[in-house]
């Protein structure tokens, strides 16, 4: 089974050395293709991949073929490989924004096996969540082959299509919310006095611990903040404050504005 890749970036990288970390493929096994000489460069050399700037070479020898540019470029790139492809590859798309439909009509090939999913930025360090939608063309086995990769840098759920762009405001575009939350915490910490360094290293950590202990213990989110929240103390002064400044609202806000622009997107 060859794996193709069409864009070598970021997250087209933690993707492949997820791949190849879990041993589901080898090296041979992998194609990529990118614009930048340097980026195919990098790509070569830090996986041992084949590599080439011509993306028809890649879409021609995939048996599964991740799209891996962003969503702007995808007309682009379709209209390159739409008449390449052969009937049996499975294409996969991690493109926000692009729905089935979209890839059925820019591909114009009604039988096309498709997939959409959405992972984000924590694959690069083997913690990735990718919410993942099938086409009605592939198979369960097919479908099992690409969750297979897909978890070999995190999670990966199947979810219907209509959740999609929910999947990219919590999870998709949601490391930047965490990322400024550990930020306003360290300033804050900075502010009281600590080292920067160490400040950074505080508040991840206590975002980290505090995530895992709700996917290990299973209570909601709300009984595990009642049990930091001592009568009388430190926690509950600080939560009254989110209260007041309208943290919880506004979350929610800002993902809803995620979900509104991802669904935008689709309607291009």
């Amino acid at each position: 089974m060859i794996i193709g890749f069409i864009g070598l970036g970021n997250m087209a990288s933690a993707m492949i050395g997820g791949m190849l970390g879990k041993g589901l493929v080898q090296p041979r096994e992998v194609i990529g293709s990118a614009r930048s000489e340097e980026t195919i460069r990098k790509a070569q050399e830090k996986y041992g991949i084949t590599t080439t700037r011509d993306n028809v070479e890649t879409a021609k020898a995939a048996d599964i073929l991740f799209l891996a540019v962003k969503p702007a470029v995808f007309p682009e790139v379709i209209e390159e490989i739409k008449d390449i492809v052969r009937p049996e590859t499975v294409v996969v798309s991690i493109a926000a924004g692009r729905d089935l439909t979209y890839l059925k009509e820019a591909f114009g090939r009604p039988g096309l096996k498709l997939v959409r999913c959405m992972p984000n930025t924590p694959a690069l360090v083997m913690a990735g969540c990718t919410g993942v939608c099938p086409g009605q063309r592939v198979t369960s086995e097919e479908l099992e082959t690409v969750l297979g990769l897909l978890r070999s840098f995190g999670t990966a759920s199947v979810v219907p299509e209509r959740l999609m762009d929910a999947v990219v405001g919590i999870s998709g575009s949601s490391p930047a919310y965490v990322f400024l939350l550990i930020e306003a915490m360290a300033d804050a910490a900075v502010a009281g006095g600590m080292p920067r360094a160490m400040a950074y290293e505080f508040a991840a950590q206590a975002v980290m611990g505090s995530a895992k202990m709700v996917l290990d213990t299973g209570l909601h989110p709300g009984q595990l903040k009642d049990m930091v929240c001592s009568p009388g103390g430190t926690t509950i002064d600080a939560v009254k404050v989110l209260e007041e400044k309208g943290f919880r609202a506004t979350v929610m806000d800002a993902v809803e504005a995620c979900m509104e622009k991802s669904r935008k997107m689709a309607e291009k």
